[in-house]
């Protein structure tokens, strides 16, 4: 008798989503693809807490530094190119046009979904 390791697929699924943004739109289309309903969290419009985004990249294993849209003109008018990694978490909380996205969280782990097919890791 072997005894192989199985890994079993995710069986739920959130994603911090902004449908303007193509990326968000190819990773949510992955996720339904593989046959997950996700819960679709518009962070633009409901953003996390200081707290709940400090966990989400904990569990993604990011500083803020790493989860941070430098491109944004926020990020250029708030001078955030020496703050540290608390002032950009609060940024973020504050300006959450800010956060990367799609961050994606499920049952098999948490990740920042850049580029697309990192989401498969986790379904």
């Amino acid at each position: 008798m072997s005894l192989m390791a199985t890994t079993s697929p995710a069986t739920r699924a959130t994603i911090y989503h902004n449908q303007r943004c193509s990326t968000s739109r190819k990773v949510l289309a992955l996720i339904e693809e593989a046959g997950i309903v996700p819960t679709i969290v518009k962070y633009l419009d409901t953003p996390p807490s200081r707290d709940g985004l400090r966990k989400l990249l904990d569990d993604a294993g990011l500083e803020p530094s790493q989860a941070i849209r430098k491109k944004e003109s926020v990020y250029k008018d708030l001078g955030l190119a020496d703050a540290t990694e608390d002032e950009l978490i609060d940024a973020m909380v504050e300006n959450p046009i800010l956060i990367e996205r799609p961050l994606v969280v499920t049952d098999r782990g948490t990740v920042l979904a850049r580029p697309v097919e990192k989401v498969t890791t986790i379904l």
